[in-house]
């Protein structure tokens, strides 16, 4: 029986690295440590989450929000700052895990986030968050505007939803409010931009007009601009008239009712006066037109035109008869 032979290993020895080198990577590291601190209370502060003990520790915001997750809708606000802090203090993929821990599923993360960002102008104390009362109610709440949170929370009302209304409906009476204000909402955007894109016809047209005129005579440019804008003044006064069906209902609508809607009313017609006034200032428009619908510059020319004729014809030489004397006196004709 042969010998065995013995294999042997040979250590394989890493050349050192130098140790500039490896100062260099630690303040690298450093530095994006800072960095990532430095972005995470940059969250906190914009969301208005209070660091629990001032520090950016992922496993400190995930104990807080676990113990905010118990209390009121002011806590439910503080669980959405926590989550969105926690966000920015995780590295890729550990979010979710930290949300498998805490028992939140993806969506109502999301809407604890969405909830903490629309109502992170109001102060802790709002009327409007206690009104809220609860986590279900808070998650409806996020289909109004922030303008419109602000609105309720100022003056106790946006639009026909009320504040007193918001603490005592049930979720199901909140919601349907909710889409008829969103659904008001919308109506209105439609109404502006149909506003606006008759704004948008009219200003094309007015620059269709400036570029016919550059070749027009300065008779033809008047009558096409008059011609325009007596199109657009017809227009107009049409639109005007138009208010009188909204007014008559107005008016059977408080006959009907013993509401008064004077004021609305009274608010419209001074929302149309006053945009008649800014034109009649801007261009110094005079109350009424006194007759002289052509301007003076044309009637100079028609005056200018009506001597040359007359001059002409006093320079034309006289009949031949009437250098012969057979001129019939009025007698003899």
């Amino acid at each position: 029986m042969g010998r065995e032979t013995q294999q042997t290993t040979e250590a394989i020895v890493l050349p050192d690295l130098p140790v500039a080198h490896l100062q260099e990577v630690q303040q690298m590291g450093s530095i994006a440590l800072d960095l990532q601190q430095a972005h995470v209370r940059a969250i906190a502060l914009q969301v208005g989450y209070q660091l629990p003990g001032d520090m950016i520790d992922p496993d400190l915001i995930q104990r807080d929000i676990a113990s905010n997750m118990r209390r009121s809708v002011e806590a439910c606000l503080e669980v959405g700052r926590g989550l969105t802090v926690l966000k920015a203090a995780c590295i890729h993929g550990q979010f979710t895990a930290r949300l498998d821990v805490l028992g939140i599923d993806k969506y109502v993360a999301s809407r604890f986030i969405q909830s903490a960002t629309k109502f992170s102008k109001l102060p802790s104390n709002a009327t409007l968050t206690k009104a809220i009362g609860n986590q279900t109610k808070l998650f409806e709440m996020l289909v109004l505007d922030d303008e419109q949170i602000e609105e309720l929370e100022l003056t106790g009302q946006t639009g026909e939803l009320k504040l007193d209304d918001v603490a005592t409906m049930s979720v199901k009476e909140l919601r349907k409010t909710l889409r008829e204000a969103r659904e008001s909402l919308t109506d209105k955007d439609r109404v502006l931009e149909t506003r606006n894109g008759k704004i948008d016809e009219l200003d094309q047209a007015l620059i269709r007009t400036q570029r016919q005129v550059q070749a027009m005579s300065p008779l033809d440019i008047g009558e096409q601009i008059r011609s325009e804008a007596s199109a657009m003044a017809s227009k107009a006064e049409i639109e005007v008239r138009s208010l009188k069906a909204a007014l008559s209902a107005l008016q059977a609508h408080g006959d009907k009712n013993a509401v008064s809607h004077s004021e609305v009313m009274a608010g419209l017609i001074a929302q149309v006066q006053l945009a008649l006034n800014q034109l009649r200032d801007e261009f110094d428009i005079k109350a009424l037109p006194d007759g002289e619908i052509e301007p003076e510059w044309v009637r100079e020319e028609a005056d200018d035109a009506l001597a040359k004729f007359k001059r002409q014809q006093a320079a034309l030489p006289l009949d031949s008869e009437l250098h012969h004397g057979n001129v019939l006196s009025p007698v003899e004709s």
